[in-house]
């Protein structure tokens, strides 16, 4: 389900007029994200880390308005929920994308997701049945310790869509951390929105 976000009583109006006209109208961030309980639960549960990190930081997305505000046109349309497309890796060393839909029962998602991830990584095409715009771009660099990532992009698509990257897993001090690049659309939100969208991730992550 989806509504149309009244703009001329929106108090970012002005922003996102502002914003709007930007040829690169993202900004990005990258933060460090304790992983050490969320870590030992996946392996003590038995579940990919993967999964289990990419269901928490969907699961935080979705507690978030602005992370569900999409550009339709002229438009600002508010999904009710956002799901994941996020890059599988395959044993040939190319990837594709996903579809994967959130549920907010775990073993839901997991069952769902794994199967989804199953099907990329055994498959050969790039792009999945369904890719709608009420998802948040999911990659994972598992490879490396980034501080900073920049995403290709097309500047005649209009993209208003979240792009969340995950880095390699460092452990450190007995402590587990992983960084998270994290870019939006300016005239979507703000680092106000971003900042709650981290707090909330790092909480269900400590749980």
């Amino acid at each position: 389900m989806e509504k149309e976000l009244d703009i001329d009583q929106w108090k970012r109006k002005e922003h996102f007029h502002f914003f709007r006209k930007f040829e690169e109208p993202f900004f990005g961030v990258t933060v460090n994200i304790d992983c050490t309980k969320a870590y030992a639960h996946a392996k003590q549960s038995g579940k990919s880390f993967f999964l289990y990190y990419l269901y928490q930081s969907l699961k935080a997305a979705n507690t978030i308005e602005e992370f569900r505000y999409r550009i339709k046109a002229d438009k600002v349309i508010i999904h009710d929920q956002v799901d994941a497309s996020a890059t599988i890796g395959r044993p040939d060393e190319t990837f594709g994308f996903s579809y994967i839909e959130f549920n907010e029962d775990f073993e839901q998602f997991y069952i769902l997701a794994q199967q989804e991830a199953d099907r990329v990584s055994k498959g050969t095409g790039l792009f999945p049945a369904i890719l709608g715009e009420s998802v948040i771009h999911y990659s994972a660099l598992p490879w490396l310790d980034f501080s900073a990532l920049s995403h290709a992009r097309s500047f005649s698509f209009e993209d208003s869509s979240p792009k969340i990257s995950f880095s390699k897993l460092i452990t450190a001090d007995n402590k587990k951390t992983m960084n998270v690049s994290i870019h939006v659309n300016h005239a979507l939100m703000d680092g106000y929105h971003v900042g709650k969208f981290v707090e909330k991730f790092q909480e269900l992550m400590n749980q």
